[in-house]
């Protein structure tokens, strides 16, 4: 394999399970032998996680203008490339990371309508030319998606945070723009039906892991 590690993301809508398989996915890449860095985004370090904060508190002083929600996600981005996925992929750890910049396009571009031309200017001066060398879509129809996120939230009891209050226009937007990106970029984007059971969703995952595995190798 290459002495550069590889960088792999889940992402996906709220509710589709990223938690659950990003610990699958980490789980199944340790055990041959790899090490493993998991994050997640926004966030990943500390002051990462303070903007991270910010952009989920559903009971800010003021509303939050979406150029200003852009502005904090490429900023924590920033922070994130630098102390953590950038020095893991350096020293051959593999990074596999709870949502990235194709989050940005879906919820921003997408759910928010920023242009993407505007996003795509702030990924070339953040992240010049990184990208994952494998990102896992996670996705179902929206209303089985709220479902499952209210039953989490159910078992937690926990609380919507700024973006699961949304409404659900906005969540069918994030999802067609999510699976644009992923027509857009086939060789790195796989969509994975996560609507079926865990079980199922896991082994779909396993086989795209090792199929991977053997083509870096």
């Amino acid at each position: 394999m290459s002495r550069r590690g590889r960088f792999i993301t889940l992402e996906g809508g709220e509710g589709v399970g990223k938690s659950t398989n990003l610990s699958l996915v980490a789980d199944h890449l340790e055990a041959r032998g790899l090490e493993v860095v998991r994050t997640r985004e926004p966030g990943g370090t500390p002051r990462a996680e303070a903007m991270r904060r910010l952009l989920l508190d559903p009971f800010g002083e003021e509303p939050l203008d979406p150029d200003a929600e852009l502005l904090l996600i490429f900023a924590a981005r920033a922070q994130h490339l630098a102390r953590v996925i950038r020095p893991a992929l350096e020293r051959g750890a593999w990074v596999v990371c709870d949502r990235f910049t194709d989050a940005t396009y879906a919820y921003q571009g997408g759910g928010r309508g920023i242009d993407r031309a505007r996003i795509a200017e702030l990924e070339t001066f953040v992240q010049q030319g990184l990208e994952p060398d494998l990102t896992l879509l996670l996705d179902m129809p929206m209303a089985g998606s709220q479902q499952r996120l209210e039953g989490r939230l159910d078992r937690e009891g926990g609380r919507r945070d700024r973006f699961e209050g949304e409404r659900a226009e906005f969540f069918e937007a994030v999802r067609r723009a999510y699976l644009a990106q992923a027509a857009s970029a086939p060789e790195r984007m796989t969509v994975v039906d996560a609507a079926v059971g865990l079980e199922e969703v896991q082994a779909q995952l396993r086989r795209l892991l090792d199929r991977k595995l053997a083509e870096w190798t």
